[in-house]
């Protein structure tokens, strides 16, 4: 009943501008849709009858080229420019102020990309929206926020537009971004969900976009 009440409510807060619905995943069918960077930090499993994928070891095998996350698990044969992209994701493992995960959008190689760090306690490498670009990562925000991580369920929604660079980034409340910045850098790219160096489960996906 929580997992529908929540659902319910992430469906009510795209607008009418939303594009269409392009991918949706609830894992049930297991995780083939996926490309990982480390097959061994990464499980899908059913916690209580019901489906996810999640990271399940806090370090990794995967060696980015510039400092960046580990844990990364890109959709197959999708890219998007616009988007907005809704899913549900816990943490498995109370590391406190360490606790994260990451959205990974616009990745055109393991060397340029942005990704969003939901870490709970903000420095500037931590709670952040970060550019990777030929460098290690740098913050394009300068967020002093802290993220409410606890052990249950988070809604998380991310709302990019490449022409006007917007890029917001909700948690929880989804009338109010938790995260915003303009950049441009950036286009059409690939898409993915993932930690730097933290543990969690996924589920309920879903990725609105232009064809």
């Amino acid at each position: 009943m929580l997992r529908l009440f929540a659902c319910l409510l992430l469906a009510a807060s795209l607008s009418a501008e939303t594009p269409p619905l392009v991918f949706q995943e609830d894992f049930e069918q297991g995780r083939s849709r996926w490309e990982v960077t480390d097959e061994k930090s990464w499980t899908h499993r059913f916690v209580d009858g019901n489906a996810v994928f999640g990271i399940n070891r806090r370090e990794s095998d995967y060696k980015p080229p510039y400092r960046s996350p580990l844990h990364i698990a890109l959709l197959k044969d999708v890219t998007a420019d616009d988007f907005v992209l809704t899913f549900r994701v816990r943490s498995t493992r109370d590391t406190g102020n360490h606790r994260d995960c990451c959205v990974i959008f616009n990745h055109q190689d393991a060397a340029n990309f942005y990704y969003v760090h939901l870490g709970a306690k903000p420095d500037p490498a931590s709670g952040q929206i970060m550019i990777v670009q030929n460098a290690p990562r740098r913050p394009l925000t300068n967020n002093t926020r802290p993220v409410p991580w606890t052990d249950g369920w988070h809604q998380v929604k991310v709302v990019r537009e490449v022409t006007s660079g917007r890029i917001d980034v909700y948690f929880d409340d989804m009338a109010k971004p938790h995260l915003s910045v303009t950049d441009t850098t950036f286009g059409r790219g690939r898409i993915g969900i993932g930690s730097f160096d933290d543990m969690n489960d996924f589920d309920d996906i879903r990725l609105y976009a232009k064809p």
